[in-house]
C-alpha cells in the first residue's frame, strides 16, 4: 500500500473511532441525565459552590441542554477535566458534551473528530503580572518566566508572540489552572498567560486582586465553545440550537422573568421560539417548548453572562465582543425558523 493511502486509511480509522454512535439523545434519555465535561474549577465559568453544586457560565450551557431535553435544568452530572484529559473523555464517550473554555481550531474540529456547536465566548490570550513588576506592556517581558497550562493553544501562541517580538522567555508548565495560579502567586514565574477570561477568573480568587494587572495586549483569537463528537448530527443539532436559542432569546427581549408572558406574543418569531406555534422542538427531537424551558429555567445568553461574569460579579468582565451584534458586539445566532 502506498504511504499516502495508508495515511488516509489511518486517518479515517481515527475519525471513526472518535465518532459518536448515533442516538446520543436516546442514550441520555435512557440514563436520565447529561454527562457534561467541565474544567477542574475556573471561577465564573465552572466551579463547585459552598454546597458542592457546580455553577458558572459553562455549567449553565449544560443546564440549558438539560432543560431542553427533560424540562428540568438539573438532570446533569459533571466530570471535571484537565486540558489534557478533556478530549480523551469526549472521544471515549465518558462525557456526552464538553463545555469547558475550549478553543475552536481546525485540527480539533477535523483531525480529532469533534464538532464545535458554536462560539459561546469570544476570547483572546493575554498576560497578567503583579503591579510590583512595573510592567505596562507585554512587549516589556523579554527574559520573563511565564507560567501556563500544558495541553492548550496557549503554548504555541506564546512561542509565536515572543518570536515575533524578538524576545526570549522561560516557560513553566502545569496541568491545571489552579496549579498555574498558585505558582504565579508564589513567584515561581513572573507572568501568567492564558485566555483573558481565565486571567480575570483567576485574579478574582487571588487574595489581593487589585495588585495584579491584565496587560492590554491580546495575542490570539480564542473562539471558545461547547463541542460534541462527530457522527451524531442530531445530538450536535440540539447542542447547537440550545446555544442559538439563548442568544436569539436575548435579541428578542425574552428573559427568564417574562418568558411565560412572551409565549402569548403576537410576534411570529417569538411565538415560534417559545413553542406557541410551529414545530421547531419536534424537528430537534424534543418538546416544542424546549426553548421556553431553556429561557425560563436558565435564562437567555445575556442573563447567564451577567450572572456569572458581568459587572456585578468579582470578575467584572465587560461584554465587549460578546455583546449582541445589534449592540456593537459580534454575537449572532441564525434565525430559529
Amino acid at each position: 500500500m502506498k504511504k499516502a493511502s495508508f495515511i488516509a486509511v489511518a486517518t479515517a480509522a481515527t475519525l471513526m473511532a472518535g465518532a459518536a454512535t448515533a442516538g446520543t439523545l436516546d442514550d441520555v434519555r435512557a440514563k436520565g441525565f447529561i454527562q457534561c465535561g467541565v474544567t477542574t474549577g475556573l471561577a465564573g465559568f465552572a466551579s463547585p459552590n459552598d454546597q458542592g453544586q457546580w455553577e458558572g457560565f459553562d455549567v449553565d450551557f449544560c443546564r440549558a441542554m438539560s432543560a431542553a431535553i427533560f424540562g428540568d435544568p438539573d438532570k446533569v452530572k459533571y466530570t471535571p477535566t484537565t486540558a489534557k484529559e478533556r478530549f480523551t473523555a469526549l472521544q471515549s464517550g465518558e462525557i456526552d458534551v464538553l463545555a469547558r473554555n475550549t478553543t475552536w481550531t481546525l485540527s480539533r474540529d477535523v483531525n480529532l473528530g469533534f464538532e464545535f456547536v458554536g462560539v459561546n465566548y469570544y476570547d483572546g490570550q493575554g498576560f497578567m503580572v503583579k503591579k510590583s513588576l512595573g510592567v505596562s506592556s507585554a512587549k516589556e517581558l523579554d527574559g520573563a518566566r511565564v507560567c501556563l497550562q500544558s495541553g492548550t493553544t496557549t503554548e504555541l501562541n506564546l512561542a509565536d508572540y515572543f518570536a515575533a517580538q524578538g524576545m526570549s522567555y522561560d516557560s513553566v508548565l502545569f496541568d491545571t489552572a489552579d496549579e498555574v495560579r498558585e505558582a504565579y502567586i508564589k513567584d515561581t514565574c513572573d507572568v501568567y498567560t492564558t485566555d483573558q477570561s481565565g486571567l480575570y477568573a483567576q485574579r478574582s480568587v487571588i487574595a489581593d486582586p487589585d495588585n495584579h494587572v491584565v496587560l492590554p495586549e491580546v495575542i490570539s483569537k480564542e473562539p471558545l465553545g461547547p463541542l460534541v463528537r462527530h457522527g451524531d448530527n442530531a445530538w450536535g443539532d440540539l447542542a447547537r440550537w440550545t446555544l442559538n436559542a439563548m442568544i436569539e432569546a436575548e435579541e428578542m427581549g425574552i428573559t427568564s422573568a417574562n418568558a411565560a408572558e412572551m409565549k402569548g406574543s403576537q410576534n411570529p418569531g417569538i411565538a415560534r421560539l417559545m413553542g406557541a406555534s410551529g414545530d421547531l422542538g419536534e424537528q430537534l427531537g424534543v418538546s416544542n417548548d424546549w426553548a421556553y424551558n431553556i429561557v425560563s429555567m436558565v435564562g437567555n445568553y445575556g442573563e447567564v453572562f451577567e450572572k456569572h461574569l458581568g459587572a456585578s460579579t468579582p470578575l467584572k468582565i465587560a461584554r465587549g465582543l460578546n455583546q449582541l451584534w445589534s449592540k456593537g458586539g459580534i454575537l449572532y445566532a441564525p434565525p430559529a425558523r
